[in-house]
């Protein structure tokens, strides 16, 4: 793990000097937002689609450009090892992992004959519909889960527009460990393998909760969105060593503002391009 962390030492040092070639001179206007105030999570309007769904709303802009640079690295790890099944995951919230997610399906989904499956696994904090503005179908993950008789078909819900397929997960009322670890849950994913090309899953946070060290065995690989300047090395530390090494695809060191073009994509996540970390 300790590359890791000498690469995201390496961007801290490199975003400090960035901050201070980049500090307003004693005339410039005051900051209209204290360093100090916390973040605000990013909430789309009811019924409508993240405008922060880059990948899918504006495709050929720079920031869609970012995110299509992390779908060659999927297609290529495709080609290398087989990965099929990607996970997504964060040490903990708001460090933009469902965003991440959901532009990296986008970004996949862009090819007309690749078949992409979003699931949304946050059983405990779905998200993934109010961004994509999906309507509750009254089914999704968790109820195909609980009953048998729900089919995988049953619970997808098809975005023609987009080229995207995605499973809600809808709020859990049960145990959410008890249904993660459930051999069901295993069983849908390796239903998904049929029929989809690309299956990029929205994990939960690594910590402190267990779920996603539940699903590990089961995905091909997880990346890792890491937030500048905002995660806790300890926090990653803890969360990289709840994971089985071979699983970690890579880090997404978010919240890189080294670039001309300025955009949040986050919950909370800040703004600007993200770097990769790969094993």
């Amino acid at each position: 793990m300790s590359k890791y962390f000498e690469a995201l030492e390496q961007a801290d040092r490199d975003l400090a000097r960035h901050a201070v070639a980049q500090a307003p001179t004693e005339d410039a206007a005051p900051r209209t937002r204290p360093e100090s105030a916390p973040p605000t999570a990013v909430v789309p309007a009811p019924g409508s689609v993240d405008e922060h769904l880059v990948s899918l709303l504006d495709p050929t802009s720079f920031a869609a450009e970012q995110y299509r640079a992390l779908r060659h690295i999927v297609e290529r790890a495709r080609v290398d090892s087989g990965l099929q099944v990607l996970g997504v995951s964060s040490p903990g919230s708001r460090d933009g992992k469902t965003l991440t997610a959901i532009n990296l399906a986008g970004a996949l989904a862009q090819a007309a004959d690749t078949r992409v499956l979003l699931i949304d696994m946050d059983l405990r904090h779905p998200v993934v519909a109010s961004h994509l503005a999906l309507e509750d179908v009254g089914v999704g993950l968790a109820e195909a889960i609980l009953d048998r008789a729900v089919a995988l078909d049953d619970v997808v819900q098809r975005c023609r527009e987009f080229n995207l397929s995605v499973v809600q997960a809808r709020r859990s009322l049960n145990a959410t460990y008890e249904l993660l670890a459930s051999g069901r849950c295993q069983e849908l994913v390796e239903a998904a393998r049929q029929r989809y090309d690309f299956i990029i899953v929205d994990l939960p946070p690594l910590v402190p909760i267990p779920d996603c060290q539940l699903v590990q065995k089961w995905v091909d690989g997880i990346v890792v969105v890491v937030a500048a300047d905002r995660t806790p090395r300890k926090l990653l530390a803890t969360a990289l060593n709840a994971l089985t090494p071979n699983k970690i695809v890579g880090l997404v060191f978010n919240r890189d503002d080294r670039t001309p073009s300025r955009y949040a994509y986050g919950n909370g996540a800040g703004t600007g391009r993200w770097r990769w970390f790969g094993r």
